[in-house]
């Protein structure tokens, strides 16, 4: 017989730091477009999976030595090739037991809407009644009505176990398992470091609400244009300035930010993850407060953040430059 905790269990041994279950009526009143009913109408559980982000892969970002690696071993290494791995070793374990189970790991880029919210055109619904394909289960809610942490205002997911560090696969199945209770939020201490850090993407004042699973929520109304220009560590240009920082990819007015020691935007990991920034305010500043307060349970011997922030003067010539003249 499958249950719950043989469930949770076997997710632990495929690689899996977090797992958690919801039931597919806590999505009631969801947009069509994100509504996972629509993608399997008999499905009885919805199981949400939590994937550490490694302090360590920030680290070389946090000194501004390394950045290739937060890129890779903790954005794209994650999204698109271990987190596809434990889903598929999980789904076919639950299918041994009889039961159909959908492994959504990382979104495909094949889903109807951007961002925003906003349908793509790329798609048509194939009959009256239903969404047009692809529908995009949104993570960070579905690991909310799993039950396994809260969004913080910055509109990263929280957890008790690792702050903002980690990322959320989840899976569809028709067996029926005991659900976890949903969340209480209370990680989140609005203290702003989010926003105060980011670079210019999360706003301190506006916000968006939504009534999930019986909870009124809110986080930031997140520029999320310039969250991508941010993450890649770009800025836009003033008048009269050069922004050639994106050019090579045919992007113009865009200019190196103080968090990139690059000249031009580095090339992308795993079809995405230029991580320049390092998730400077969503992640480090909230995990740093986080510890500071004692609600991670995942412990270090140290404190993460050893020294003044650093930041590059990009007004001022290259003093390597002028050394090598």
């Amino acid at each position: 017989m499958l249950t719950a905790e043989k469930v949770k269990q076997a997710a632990k041994a495929m690689g899996a730091d977090l797992c958690s279950i919801g039931t597919p009526d806590r999505w009631e009143g969801a947009p069509a477009q994100m509504d996972p009913r629509f993608i399997m109408p008999e499905a009885k559980s919805v199981i949400a999976f939590g994937f550490r982000i490694m302090r360590g892969s920030l680290r070389g970002i946090e000194e501004g030595t390394f950045f290739s690696n937060y890129s890779s071993m903790g954005y794209g290494g994650l999204n698109w090739l271990y987190i596809p791995h434990t889903m598929i070793n999980m789904a076919k374990y639950i299918e041994d037991y009889g039961y159909e189970a959908i492994p959504l790991g990382h979104l495909s880029p094949w889903r109807a809407i951007d961002n925003v919210g906003n349908l793509k055109g790329g798609s048509r619904p194939v009959e009256p009644g239903k969404p047009a394909p692809d529908v995009m289960v949104h993570l960070r809610i579905a690991g909310f009505l799993c039950g396994m942490g809260e969004i913080g205002w910055s509109k990263v997911f929280l957890t008790p176990e690792f702050g903002p560090r980690q990322r959320i696969g989840v899976m569809l199945t028709e067996a029926e398992l005991e659900p976890d209770p949903i969340f209480e939020p209370h990680l989140c201490d609005r203290c702003m470091l989010c926003a105060s850090e980011c670079p210019g993407a999360i706003s301190a004042e506006r916000s968006v609400k939504a009534t999930i699973g019986g909870y009124d929520l809110e986080w930031n109304d997140l520029d999320c244009d310039r969250c991508r220009d941010a993450f890649r560590g770009g800025e836009y240009a003033e008048e009269g300035e050069k922004g050639e920082y994106m050019s090579h990819v045919g992007q113009e007015g865009i200019k190196p930010s103080p968090i990139t020691p690059f000249y031009r935007r580095p090339n992308k990991v795993y079809e995405h993850g230029e991580a320049i920034c390092g998730g400077k305010g969503c992640i480090r500043a909230c995990m740093i407060h986080l510890e500071s307060q004692g609600k991670i349970g995942n412990k270090f011997k140290t404190p993460f953040r050893r020294k003044k922030l650093w930041s590059v003067d990009w007004s001022q010539p290259d003093p390597l430059q002028i050394a090598g003249e």
